[in-house]
Formats: structure tokens, sequence, C-alpha cells
């Protein structure tokens, strides 16, 4: 094999054995054997499946099914700190990953994506 896949391989175990995703997988795990969360999650997935239906058929308008798909998003997070808790960690995890990928990116392409070309934005170039 040679050094760059090697690398690779180091940094995928790296970031397996990061904090952010140990995190995670404890957090879907509770959220995995909590009946309520489950039921929340089932409800949830029910409304999106209508709403995405009603949008399709005209019923509703997109704007309006985004609006509420948000609202049922909100209202089952509050009614489940399971629930919460694993979103917020996977945020984190993302968050991470994203990180991971962007320096990638700009040692592979030499543009930052988050790049304005204005340095007083960001203190200045790597």
């Amino acid at each position: 094999m040679n050094e760059i896949a090697d690398k690779a391989r180091e940094l995928g175990e790296m970031i397996q054995s990061s904090e952010e995703m140990k995190k995670v997988k404890n957090l879907e795990i509770l959220q995995e054997n909590d009946d309520n969360a489950q039921e929340l999650l089932r409800d949830f997935n029910l409304q999106r499946m209508n709403l995405a239906r009603d949008m399709q058929s005209g019923k509703i308008s997109r704007e309006d099914a985004v609006k509420k798909n948000n609202e049922a998003f909100d209202a089952m997070i509050a009614k489940s700190e399971t629930i919460k808790n694993y979103i917020e960690a996977k945020k984190e995890f993302d968050a991470l990953v994203n990180q991971i990928n962007q320096i990638l990116n700009f040692y592979i392409t030499g543009q930052d994506p988050n790049c304005t070309h204005n340095c007083s934005t960001c203190g200045g170039c790597h």
C-alpha cells in the first residue's frame, strides 16, 4: 500500500476513535433504546412523508412544507432530550468531518472554499 493510502487509513482510524465519534455512537444507541424517542421519530418521518405528498400534489407550497417540517422537527426535539443530544453531537461530528474535507480540498486544489479573497475577513491566507 502506498504512503498516501496509509495516511488516509490512519486518518480514518483517528476519526473513528475521536471523542466526537464516540459521543455520536453512544447517543445513537441511547436514542435507539428510548421508546419515546423512537415513537417521536416515527411520527416525524410520517409527517415528512405526508408533507412531501401534499407538496407534490400541489396542496401545499414548498415554503409552507419547509416551514411545517421545521416546526415539527423543533417540536420533536422539545419533547425528547435524547433526540436533542444526539442531534447536537451529530452536528459536532459533521463539523469535524467538514473541517477535514475542507483541509483536504485546500491541499488538493490550492483553494480554500471559505476564502473571500478579502484577507480582512479571516486574517490572511494559509
